[in-house]
C-alpha cells in the first residue's frame, strides 16, 4: 500500500510526469515557483527524497555528479558521453526477465531499473581524434 502524499509531495509528482523529462531539484524548485507553487529547496529536497523512498519516482546520477528526478513511466536507458555528457535514450532492455527473476528469487520488490552505458559520443570520438 502506498503512503499517502502530502501537498507538496503531490505538486514535485504532479510537474514531473508534465515534464516528461528528468531534470535536477534546483529546476524542479524554478518550475514550480514558475507556477506560482509557494514552495522551499528544503522541501523540494524532503519531497523528492520521499517520493523516492516510496517508489514513485526515479533517481538518476550524471556523470556531472548531479542527480535528475522524473516520474516512474517506464524503465529508461541511456548512452552517456563521459565527455560533453550527452545522454542518448534507448529503448531496447535485456534485463526485464532478470528483474523478475530477481524479484522472485529474492522477495525483493523492484521499483525500477536503469541501464547505462558510459563512453564518447560520435561527436566527441571526432574531436578526439584530431
Amino acid at each position: 500500500m502506498k503512503a499517502q502524499r502530502t501537498r507538496s509531495q503531490q505538486k514535485v509528482i504532479q510537474v514531473l510526469q508534465e515534464l516528461k523529462k528528468a531534470i535536477s531539484a534546483q529546476e524542479l524548485y524554478i518550475e514550480l515557483r514558475n507556477r506560482k507553487q509557494n514552495m522551499g529547496l528544503a522541501t523540494v529536497y524532503r519531497s523528492l527524497e520521499a517520493l523516492k523512498l516510496q517508489g514513485e519516482l526515479k533517481v538518476r546520477l550524471l556523470p556531472s555528479g548531479e542527480s535528475v528526478y522524473s516520474s516512474i513511466s517506464r524503465d529508461r536507458h541511456h548512452l552517456t558521453c563521459v565527455n560533453c555528457h550527452t545522454s542518448i535514450p534507448i529503448e531496447q532492455c535485456p534485463v526485464h526477465q532478470l528483474e523478475k527473476q530477481l524479484e522472485a528469487s529474492h522477495q525483493f520488490k523492484v521499483y525500477y531499473h536503469t541501464l547505462e552505458f558510459f563512453g564518447l559520443c560520435d561527436r566527441c570520438q571526432v574531436a578526439s581524434s584530431k
